[in-house]
């Protein structure tokens, strides 16, 4: 699987395989390691399951479940009358709130500065499958200056950590509609800047309800517009009694693009 993904060299590569507990199961590889939970590659297998005739499309909402590492995940597939999958849903784990990082230790690690924080909130890792650590900014401006700016401390740092890969983010989109703005690089060598990813955004979706930045049950999350691939993820936001949330779901649309046989 490790070689394939390679071979793909692509943000994650999804294989499908047989449950004995869910309809189906799912294994995610990065160019360098296997991941456990993953956003936008349960999207787009269950879009690739849809069109290769493996599941059926018989009503307008309909649920199927699907075993990953961190256990079986409920997926929602919501279609119009004709059967045109409209959009696709995955239920996250419950968030787990982990390690807080001290500011002036890994703000320079990402070519920013603990005045670049957004005030009042920590920079803490979040996990709903995978953990990543959460960075609020307050601005577009900090937010454009993002990048690893030292590899080999940042290596060091995140070997000694909690968290699989940093999430830098706005509470405020930039397009009409949008509630948030993203940026999140995988760890190296990786590829660098990751034009969506719906398992960070997940944690970043139960980090802005837990310290009150975001009041919203539903939501249009951002990311990938600098870097020309502009995403678009659906946020739907549970919470429990106690107004902490409960569970997280995102997802969105799906496009086949490409369609082979693999030869080894």
């Amino acid at each position: 699987m490790l070689a394939v993904a390679r071979e793909m060299n692509l943000s994650e590569s999804s294989f499908v395989v047989k449950s004995r507990v869910a309809d189906y199961g799912a294994r995610y590889w990065t160019t360098v390691a296997e991941i456990p939970m993953a956003g936008h590659p349960t999207v787009a297998t269950i879009y690739a399951l849809i069109q290769a005739g493996r599941i059926e499309i018989h009503t307008e909402h309909q649920q199927i479940t699907l075993e990953l590492r961190v256990g079986i995940i409920p997926i929602d597939i919501y279609s119009t009358k004709d059967g045109k999958v409209e959009k696709i849903m995955m239920t996250q784990k419950q968030p787990e709130f982990l390690s807080i990082h001290n500011p002036s230790i890994i703000c320079p690690l990402f070519n920013l500065t603990p005045d670049d924080i957004l005030e009042g909130v920590p920079i803490q890792t979040v996990s709903t499958g995978t953990p990543q650590v959460m960075f609020p900014l307050k601005s577009e401006a900090s937010l454009r200056k993002v990048r690893i700016a030292e590899p080999e401390a940042y290596t060091q740092y995140r070997t000694q950590s909690d968290f699989f890969s940093p999430h830098f983010f706005i509470c405020v989109g930039i397009s009409e509609g949008a509630s948030t703005f993203a940026r999140h690089f995988m760890p190296p060598p990786n590829l660098s800047e990751d034009p969506a990813t719906g398992s960070a955004t997940g944690g970043m979706s139960a980090y802005c309800t837990k310290y009150k930045l975001l009041d919203k049950k539903k939501f249009i999350a951002e990311q990938g517009h600098w870097i020309s691939r502009p995403s678009k993820i659906h946020v739907e936001v549970e919470k429990d009694t106690g107004g902490e949330t409960k569970y997280v779901k995102i997802g969105g649309q799906a496009v086949l693009v490409l369609k082979g046989e693999l030869l080894l």
